[in-house]
Order: C-alpha cells, then sequence, then structure tokens
C-alpha cells in the first residue's frame, strides 16, 4: 500500500516536462513585455531630445534671423554691408557646427540595448539549463 502512494505523489517525466515548458514559455512571455517596456522608455527620451532639438532650432532660428540682421547692419556703418554679411555668417556657421555636432554626439552615446532584458535572460538561460540538468 504505501508503494502505491510513493508512486502516485511522484509525478512522472511528461508531467515535469510539460510544467517545464509551461514555465519556460511564461517566462518569455515576461522577458518579452520587459524588453518592450525597456526599449519603450528609451525611445521616449531620445523622441523628446529630439523633439526638444527640433522645437529650440526654430524658435532660435528666428532669433536669430532677426539679431544677425541687425549685427549686419550695424557692422555696415563701419565696412561694406557685403564684408560685414560674411564675417556675420562665417561665425555663425561656426557655432552651427559645434551645437549640432554636440547633439549628434549626445544622440549616439544614448544606449538602447535593453541590457535589463538581456541580463534577465542570460539568468533564465541558465535557471532553465539547471532545471534541464
Amino acid at each position: 500500500m504505501a508503494q502505491q502512494q510513493l508512486v502516485k505523489e511522484e509525478r512522472s517525466l511528461g508531467d515535469l516536462f510539460s510544467e517545464l515548458a509551461s514555465e519556460t514559455s511564461t517566462l518569455v512571455r515576461q522577458e518579452v513585455a520587459l524588453a518592450q517596456t525597456e526599449l519603450t522608455q528609451k525611445a521616449t527620451v531620445v523622441g523628446k531630445d529630439i523633439g526638444f532639438l527640433v522645437v529650440g532650432g526654430a524658435v532660435g532660428y528666428a532669433a536669430l534671423l532677426a539679431i544677425l540682421a541687425a549685427v549686419i547692419i550695424g557692422l555696415s556703418y563701419f565696412i561694406p554691408a557685403w564684408a560685414a554679411a560674411l564675417i556675420v555668417g562665417v561665425v555663425v556657421g561656426i557655432v552651427a557646427f559645434v551645437l549640432v555636432s554636440s547633439a549628434l554626439k549626445s544622440l549616439k552615446n544614448t544606449e538602447l540595448t535593453p541590457r535589463q532584458s538581456v541580463e534577465s535572460i542570460k539568468e533564465d538561460a541558465e535557471w532553465l539549463k539547471n532545471q534541464v540538468s
């Protein structure tokens, strides 16, 4: 009688593999959800930065045009207007290059890899390997 009860309490190999497959499937779904969440957060930050670049650029462009016109007109009292426009154009071009280079460098340094998800998947793979062994 005790032998028969012990056999009933032990789960079959098929049941164990079925449970392992079910748990693995749940784990994979959770990892995909984590990766989606992480990538969404990173994309939101990058999108916000790009939005600020665009809006700031448009507003700054309007202000810059007015200021540049004033500077060119002011310089034209001392040097020919074409020379004043050329000097102002070169200075503005240098400033624009520095600003754009800085923004591009910042965007290039943004890490888009879902590091948490990668680490979690590695841990899950190790767990699964230990379960099968």
